[in-house]
C-alpha cells in the first residue's frame, strides 16, 4: 500500500509509485537506493510518506553529528536513498533545460570533472576507443575551475603550476573562436569538447558569431561529445536562458551551477541525455551533499522565479541599455579600451597606462563593487533583477570615480 502514499508540495500532488518513476527517468543512475520515498526527519530518525519512522544509522555518511534538524525537513539526506525535492529539481531541471537526465552536485568544478569523466566512460564504451587515451580539447585562455585535474589544462600559470604532474596528452588545446583550428585537432581519440560560450574569467571574451554551431557541427560530424560549461553564462546571464540560445547550439552535455542555487544555497548539476547518463552505474560517481534536498528546494524555486520574473528578458532588456551608458561613460575617458557585453556580462577593458586594479578601487572609493577578470579587464555581472533606476545610479557613481 505504501506505494500509493501520498507526497504534496506546492506544485502538485505525488504518489510514492509516481516519484520513483520519475527519479528512474530523470535522476542519474550514479546510486541505486531502494523503492522507498522518504519526507521528513527529526533527531535520529527519518519518516516516509506513510508516516512509518525509520532509525537513521548513516546520517549522510557521518555529515549529521547531531542527527536531521527537529524541523522536520529532510535538509541533509544522502543520495544512497531517495527523497522528493531531489526527484522533483531533477525533473524540472531536466524538462528546463530541453534534456533528460540531472546528475546533481555541489560546486561549478565538480560539475566539470562530473563531465569530464562521463565523457572519457562514453569514450570507452560508447565510441569504443582505446583505453587510456581519450583526448578532450579544450580552449586557451578557459577557466572551468581549480580542482588538480581542471588546472592541468588552465593557460593561467598561477592556477597550473606547483600542482603538477598532469596527464599527457589528455586534454589538447585549441584557440578560443576558431572553429576551424578545433576541427583540425580532432583525432580518433577525441571523446569530447569542452568551451565556455563566453571566457568569463578570461576577461568576458565573446567568440565570433556562429562560433557554437560551427563546434557542435563539427563534434557531430565526428562523433565528438559537445560539451558546454555554462557554470557563469547559464540562467539569463547573457539575455537568453542560456547562452548557447544564441545560436540554437544546444550541448550534449550541459554544465551548470552557480545562479542554479538562487544564490541560497551551493547547487550545481551536469544535464544530458538518457543515452549518455545512463553510462553511470551505482558507484560510478558521487557526493555526500550533491542535490541536497535543502539545495534542491532553493534550485526548484528559482526555476520557478525564473521564468515568473522573465530574468532573461529583463537581462537582455537591462543588459542594453547598461552597455549603453558604459559606452557613452568610456567615450568621454583616455583610459578605457573597450567596452563590451552581452546580457548582463560585460567588461571593461583599460589599456596598459591604467590597470583594472586601479579602476576597481577607484569604483570602490564611489561606492561600486567590482571584479578583475585580467590584469585590464573589469567583469561586471549584477543582479538579473536590475532595473533602470539602478543603472542610472550606478552610472552616477562611475562619473564620479576618478578614472581619466
Amino acid at each position: 500500500m505504501s506505494r500509493f502514499c501520498l507526497y504534496q508540495d506546492n506544485e502538485g500532488l505525488y504518489t510514492e509509485k509516481e516519484l520513483l518513476a520519475i527519479a528512474e527517468k530523470h535522476l542519474a543512475h550514479n546510486y541505486a537506493p531502494p523503492d522507498k520515498i522518504f519526507i521528513s526527519g527529526g533527531g535520529i530518525f527519518v519518516y516516509d510518506c506513510d508516516g512509518r519512522s525509520y532509525h537513521d544509522l548513516n546520517a549522510c555518511y557521518s555529515a549529521l553529528p547531531l542527527g536531521h534538524k527537529e524541523s522536520g525537513n529532510l535538509d541533509t539526506f544522502p543520495r544512497a536513498f531517495h527523497e522528493p525535492d531531489r526527484i522533483l529539481f531533477a525533473k524540472e531541471l531536466a524538462d528546463f533545460c530541453g534534456m533528460d537526465m540531472v546528475l546533481p552536485m555541489n560546486t561549478g568544478a565538480e560539475a566539470v570533472e562530473t563531465a569530464i569523466k562521463l565523457a572519457r566512460k562514453w569514450g570507452y564504451v560508447g565510441k569504443k576507443i582505446l583505453k587510456d587515451c581519450a583526448e578532450i580539447i579544450v580552449c586557451k585562455n578557459n577557466f572551468h575551475g581549480r580542482t588538480t585535474t581542471i588546472v592541468g589544462f588552465s593557460s593561467n600559470p598561477q592556477y597550473k603550476n606547483f600542482y603538477s604532474p598532469y596527464a599527457p596528452n589528455a586534454f589538447i588545446e585549441v584557440d578560443f573562436g576558431d572553429s576551424e583550428k578545433l576541427g583540425k585537432k580532432i583525432t580518433p581519440y577525441t571523446v569530447a569538447v569542452l568551451i565556455e560560450p563566453v571566457q568569463g574569467e578570461g576577461g568576458i571574451i565573446f567568440p565570433p558569431d556562429g562560433y557554437l554551431y560551427e563546434v557542435k557541427e563539427i563534434c557531430r560530424e565526428h562523433n565528438v561529445l559537445f560539451m558546454l560549461d555554462e557554470v557563469q553564462t547559464g540562467f539569463g546571464r547573457t539575455g537568453t536562458r542560456f547562452a548557447f540560445d544564441h545560436e540554437g547550439a544546444k550541448p550534449d552535455i550541459l554544465i551548470l551551477a552557480k545562479a542554479l542555487g538562487g544564490g541560497e544555497d551551493d547547487i550545481s548539476a551536469v544535464v544530458s541525455s538518457e543515452e549518455i547518463m545512463s553510462l553511470f552505474q551505482p558507484g560510478d560517481h558521487g557526493s555526500t551533499f550533491g542535490g541536497n534536498p535543502k539545495a534542491c528546494r532553493s534550485a526548484r524555486r528559482f526555476l520557478k522565479l525564473f521564468k515568473e520574473l522573465n530574468l532573461a528578458e529583463n537581462s537582455k532588456i537591462q543588459g542594453a541599455y547598461f552597455l549603453e551608458k558604459l559606452k557613452e561613460f568610456a567615450d568621454s575617458k583616455t583610459s578605457i579600451k573597450e567596452v563590451r557585453g552581452r546580457g548582463l556580462f560585460i567588461g571593461i577593458e583599460f589599456n596598459e597606462k591604467f590597470d583594472a586594479k586601479r579602476a576597481s578601487q577607484a569604483l570602490l572609493k564611489a561606492g561600486l563593487l567590482t571584479v578583475i577578470a585580467k590584469k585590464h579587464i573589469l567583469r561586471l555581472s549584477p543582479p538579473l533583477n536590475i532595473t533602470k533606476k539602478d543603472i542610472d545610479a550606478i552610472m552616477e557613481k562611475f562619473r564620479e570615480a576618478d578614472i581619466p
